[in-house]
């Protein structure tokens, strides 16, 4: 295990956080700012914010799970593409291994020489890096977690608003919906730059 601690593993599931608090903020507060602005009274204001915050958890979660399956498909479609074209043609795909490493700054010599001993040590995994940019096998992308961590992440960020509505004093929501929405944004960022 790297001792660096490296920050690219939690890539995935912060960006579907991020971007899920992020909407669940802004859409949350515009939801209720809309409907206070409309003369709704208050049971009806939590009313249809917690039906807002439902159905933009949801929403966000079905998204996020349909993009990242979506990935893992291409990269599962690629890898087999590679798979194939290693049995069929290994010849072709040791010299193109070589020319990528050449392309790289490696003497011809040697990168046919480290092209052959990656090609011994896991061909498809060789490949899977040089070519197609994949740092491990297909599925590192894990749909479940993204939806979950931004279904998770709307819900908790478009509930600050909703938060400010119940508690500002009457009179005062429209204030209280736009106050909490500004500070919850402007955590986020800090919260998103700390963790990235």
């Amino acid at each position: 295990m790297p001792k660096e601690g490296h920050y690219i593993n939690r890539s995935g599931w912060l960006r579907a956080a991020v971007l899920g608090a992020n909407d669940g903020i802004v859409s949350m507060a515009s939801l209720l700012v809309g409907v206070t602005s409309a003369g709704m009274g208050p049971g009806n204001i939590l009313l249809t914010g917690l039906a807002g915050l439902t159905a933009g958890a949801f929403s966000m979660a079905a998204g996020e799970y349909v993009s990242v399956s979506t990935q893992s498909d291409v990269e599962a479609a690629d890898l087999e593409r590679e798979r194939v074209a290693l049995a069929e043609d290994p010849d072709y795909e040791l010299s193109e291994l070589a020319e990528g490493l050449e392309n790289r700054g490696v003497t011809s010599d040697l990168a046919l020489e480290v092209a052959a001993q990656m090609t011994d040590h896991d061909a498809l995994g060789a490949h899977a890096r040089e070519e197609l940019g994949m740092f491990g096998l297909a599925g590192q992308a894990n749909p479940a977690l993204a939806a979950g961590a931004s279904a998770l992440a709307f819900a908790v960020g478009g509930g600050l608003p909703l938060l400010g509505a119940a508690l500002a004093p009457a009179g005062f929501t429209w204030g209280g919906i736009a106050g909490v929405a500004v500070l919850a944004l402007a955590l986020l960022g800090a919260c998103s730059a700390k963790l990235g």
